[in-house]
């Protein structure tokens, strides 16, 4: 015999009111939904509840149960404030910036800034209890090559990695697009940042695999990432197009996690992306794409 459907029960009697009432209702979401995803999420907030006070949106996030949250520069920052409430509600921060696109750091001309950054910037990761902090590559050079360029990163890398290995702080490279939205930057796609960090050498500078731009840049998702794996520092995460949340766009997110899980990846998965409708429902979204 098949199944009821719902007109079947409906159409029962007038006493199974009740009964459609349960059938129409649909089971409600967990109130803290990425408090139990396998995926440790950490939410950035520099693209999450932009319209709120910054220590509102930790809070926010906190509501949603992402363990986790990430931030771009720390200057601008109540550093203080983000570490009291962070320990007071038992969240991580995963990773900051600690070195943006300008000045570059192709250029050697820089590299004295940069490890004095980098030197203030750990003070900064010891106050939040942070093990992460983002370097970018910088904007192209006028007369030099894309080779040049990059052996002037590795060079400037080398220079600050002391720095990390003594103060126990990765340094995550992280590689962008040209083709969407960092026209004219020196340093796109995955395979460019690993041949970078195992020229430094060192277990404390590795790749922030931002799993967007290595999409548009190059493809092949799981594949670059098993052959890199050893240089993966850290993961970040948005579909394309749009730089939306996990299943608006064409990556299909729950067979990519699901290469990271099997090959080991235990950190946090940064979530840079720009909800494309409200922050509860794109948490959903991110359950979604945790599940394989």
């Amino acid at each position: 015999m098949a199944p009821l459907s719902r007109r079947d029960v409906l159409a029962l009697a007038p006493g199974t009111a009740a009964l459609a009432s349960a059938l129409r209702a649909q089971d409600p979401a967990p109130a803290r939904p990425l408090a139990t995803t396998r995926t440790r999420f950490a939410a950035n907030l520099e693209m999450w509840w932009t319209n709120l006070p910054f220590l509102d949106r930790i809070r926010r996030a906190y509501e949603l149960g992402f363990p986790a949250i990430e931030f771009w520069p720390w200057r601008d920052k109540d550093v203080p404030a983000i570490a009291a409430l962070t320990r007071e509600l038992g969240m991580a921060t995963a990773q900051f910036t600690a070195w943006g696109f300008t000045p570059g750091l192709n250029e050697a001309r820089n590299h004295t800034k940069f490890a004095a950054d980098i030197e203030a910037s750990c003070a900064v990761a010891r106050k939040l209890g942070c093990t992460r902090m983002t370097v970018v590559g910088g904007n192209d050079v006028r007369g030099a090559t894309e080779a040049e360029m990059h052996a002037q990163i590795v060079a400037g890398l080398k220079l600050a990695a002391p720095i990390a290995e003594r103060e126990g702080v990765t340094l995550i490279l992280e590689p962008m697009n040209v083709r969407v939205d960092h026209k004219g930057h020196c340093l796109h796609g995955s395979e460019a940042a690993v041949r970078i960090c195992r020229a430094v050498g060192s277990p404390m500078v590795k790749v922030n695999w931002d799993l967007y731009h290595c999409h548009i840049s190059e493809g092949d998702l799981c594949g670059h990432l098993r052959e890199g794996f050893d240089q993966l520092g850290y993961v970040q995460i948005a579909d394309h197009p749009g730089r939306h949340e996990p299943g608006t766009g064409e990556i299909h997110y729950p067979r990519v996690l699901r290469e990271l899980s099997e090959l080991g990846y235990r950190g946090f998965v940064g979530v840079e992306c720009s909800p494309s409708r409200p922050e509860a429902e794109a948490a959903l979204a991110l359950v979604t794409a945790d599940r394989w």
